[in-house]
């Protein structure tokens, strides 16, 4: 552990509420200790670095089956960028197979990042409960596992999926196709 991450650690502790309460941003599961999807073990959601060139091929295959599928918006527990234990339930969008058991998926959020180049508006659509308009962040990469998916939210249409694709392919050069 690095001598940043520990500090970072300790001065987070000193913000903790009082009575051992987690911070309302991690969701809780059915046994009260944080164990939900994505947050832990083989199923947990991992911040990867993104692969070279060719090596990721973006595909649009959305099949609302239960399993995370490439064009859908899945929820999924996505750590920190600290990387520190700390995260947040957030939908992400699976754009290609990280092998057998697992997807790569860009984060969305609805805090507006206008004009911002790391990141493009989506507009609205049914994943956001509250109708709030959402951006996909293009510099992040997350690798996710099946059994790591709360719940699949809706499938992208494939305009905006392609509008997305575009994007990565242009930073990574990672090819568009099945």
């Amino acid at each position: 552990m690095s001598y940043a991450t520990r500090i970072l650690q300790a001065l987070s502790g000193l913000f903790r509420s009082s009575g051992g309460q987690r911070p309302a941003s991690v969701p809780q599961g059915p046994s009260g200790r944080g164990d939900v999807p994505g947050r832990g073990g083989e199923g947990a959601t991992v911040e990867v670095a993104p692969p070279p060139a060719g090596a990721l091929r973006i595909t649009y295959d959305p099949s609302l089956d239960g399993d995370p599928d490439a064009g859908e918006i899945v929820w999924t527990w996505v750590p920190y960028t600290e990387n520190d234990g700390r995260g947040k339930d957030r939908p992400v969008l699976v754009i290609g197979r990280d092998g057998e058991d697992r997807v790569f998926a860009v984060r969305l959020t609805s805090r507006s990042h206008d004009g911002d180049r790391d990141f493009l508006s989506l507009g609205t659509g049914p994943w956001d409960t509250q109708g709030r308009a959402s951006w996909v962040d293009i510099e992040q990469l997350y690798s996710v596992h099946r059994d790591g998916m709360r719940r699949e939210a809706s499938a992208l249409d494939l305009d905006r999926f392609t509008r997305v694709a575009k994007a990565l392919s242009d930073r990574y050069g990672w090819p568009v196709g099945r």
